[in-house]
């Protein structure tokens, strides 16, 4: 990741934004994961205009043929899983006009914290944190609100020709969901089938219930017709080609059930995280927008990236 904010209106950005897929195309990435950045108004016309001319923009500069995944999050101010339904319509219409921008991209899928809004954790009247058993209770409350707001997204999401793929995102990143269990068991009260999963190594590596029990997950999840997109992704969020990352089993129970993309999302600590992902590591210096120093540059990571990923596609394809 280079930003969470593509600032669409900005036209000397876009020339920063086609410089970095340029350079990323040459290495063999086909595809890339835009974030979509919450907005300040609630201008989604303006939004949905500024993000269609910039894919404009793109194909003009010659890059027609990428595809687009969007990565978009609930917020605390718009919270489908909110108590209040005034709250949940105006959650359901922000996340519509993400899958709006989505489809004006090009994308078909848009992947993300959907359910729950990242990195809130729920507090008592008391400004006192909810933890372990009173959490998950607190939750299932909130699941249970969100249930019928992302079925009635999945359904306008279908008319758009955009899959809704939730991310399940560890503990200490945000209160839920954490597991693919608890993903999965959310969706038992989602009718609509174009609400899914994405399935990102890091939080898998750090949250799942192990190899065994995972394969058996894929495969449900592939059965239903919601093994909707893979993220590779380091545990640290550092470099993949140095990571402790479970490749065979990961990509063992996914493979034989699953054809669509597979992103490699790589932090490259980037001011909007640092502090959330509490990185310690030194940062991956992005060339044109950062001093050049001796330590490796978000180019070079990202090329070993993927090159480390195919090599392991390779193992499996052909062993």
């Amino acid at each position: 990741m280079f930003t969470t904010n593509l600032q669409p209106d900005n036209l000397e950005y876009r020339d920063t934004l086609v410089k970095h897929i340029q350079e990323l195309k040459n290495y063999g990435y086909s595809g890339f994961e835009f974030p979509i950045a919450p907005t300040a108004t609630q201008d989604y016309d303006k939004d949905l205009a500024d993000y269609a001319n910039l894919r404009c923009y793109l194909d003009e500069q010659g890059l027609a043929d990428i595809k687009i995944t969007t990565n978009v999050g609930a917020t605390r101010t718009f919270d489908p899983s909110s108590p209040y339904p005034e709250q949940q319509q105006e959650a359901l219409e922000y996340l519509q006009s993400r899958v709006d921008i989505t489809a004006a991209l090009g994308g078909e899928i848009m992947m993300g914290p959907i359910v729950i809004p990242y990195g809130v954790f729920p507090t008592t009247d008391f400004n006192n944190p909810i933890w372990s058993d009173e959490l998950q209770e607190h939750l299932a409350i909130r699941y249970a609100n969100a249930q019928p707001i992302l079925n009635r997204l999945g359904e306008y999401a279908e008319c758009k020709n955009v899959k809704l793929a939730i991310e399940p995102i560890t503990h200490w990143e945000t209160p839920g969901p954490n597991k693919l269990s608890q993903l999965i068991e959310f969706l038992d009260g989602v009718e609509s089938k174009q609400v899914g999963v994405v399935i990102d190594s890091a939080h898998e590596t750090l949250d799942g219930d192990g190899p065994e029990i995972f394969k058996t997950q894929v495969n449900h999840l592939a059965g239903q017709g919601r093994l909707h997109y893979i993220q590779i992704s380091p545990p640290d969020r550092g470099a993949v080609h140095t990571s402790w990352l479970p490749w065979q089993p990961f990509l063992e129970a996914i493979l034989p059930v699953y054809d669509g993309p597979i992103a490699i999302e790589i932090f490259n600590a980037i001011p909007a995280f640092i502090n959330s992902l509490r990185l310690t590591r030194r940062k991956f210096w992005i060339p044109g927008e950062d001093c050049p120093n001796q330590y490796p540059s978000a180019y070079e990571i990202a090329e070993k990236a993927i090159q480390t990923t195919e090599q392991e596609l390779n193992k499996m394809f052909y062993s």
